[in-house]
């Protein structure tokens, strides 16, 4: 079973069409029991970084989500990545989760656009359980990224810099892109998260 946190600010309906079409067995939740008794957690993401951390504090979620991380499987998306690390600074210095070491900052690209909204390749930089290889593309939609320590990134993408796409450490994953609405690229990194 996979859980979705529900914790009022994740693009949760089109996470779980995308396990529905690929059968793997999901519930949106804001339980707390839910979360312990789940196999894997997904924290999707959508809006501003201390919005979406304040919401999540004022669930109650924050401490069960933090020990379930040691145990199982957990996949945050887009805004759910970003909130892994230590900090955001998205209007004002927020504290994430710290599940990831580093920050997420205003990107800062040259000669390119803010927001960051399309398709784009991801670069190999360490193979991780979601991703073996590089060259799959997949779809975009920030403008904020993280900067953590290279040895936590699988994988990058060149966006007149190099943005963390996909991030890990120990059970704990996170996908700037949104895997959901990227194709079969999308798919795969979803099947292979199921799997884990």
């Amino acid at each position: 079973m996979t859980a979705i946190i529900d914790y009022g600010a994740g693009n949760l309906f089109s996470v779980k069409n995308a396990l529905d079409y690929l059968g793997i067995v999901n519930i949106i939740t804001k339980n707390a029991d839910d979360l312990r008794n789940a196999d894997r957690l997904i924290l999707p993401g959508v809006g501003a970084f201390p919005d979406a951390m304040r919401m999540l504090n004022e669930s109650g979620l924050v401490g069960v989500i933090k020990e379930e991380a040691e145990k199982k499987p957990l996949l945050g998306i887009c805004l759910g990545m970003q909130m892994l690390f230590e900090k955001g600074y998205e209007f004002e210095e927020t504290s994430g989760l710290g599940l990831i070491k580093g920050s997420v900052k205003l990107m800062t690209p040259e000669n390119l656009p803010v927001p960051h909204i399309g398709w784009n390749k991801l670069e190999l930089n360490v193979p991780c359980g979601l991703l073996q290889k590089g060259g799959e593309y997949v779809y975009f939609v920030h403008s904020y990224a993280a900067d953590c320590p290279s040895e936590n990134v699988s994988a990058y993408c060149d966006y007149g810099m190099k943005v963390p796409a996909l991030v890990f450490s120990g059970n704990v994953y996170g996908a700037q892109f949104h895997p959901e609405k990227s194709g079969e690229a999308g798919l795969e990194i979803l099947r292979k998260f199921a799997a884990l």
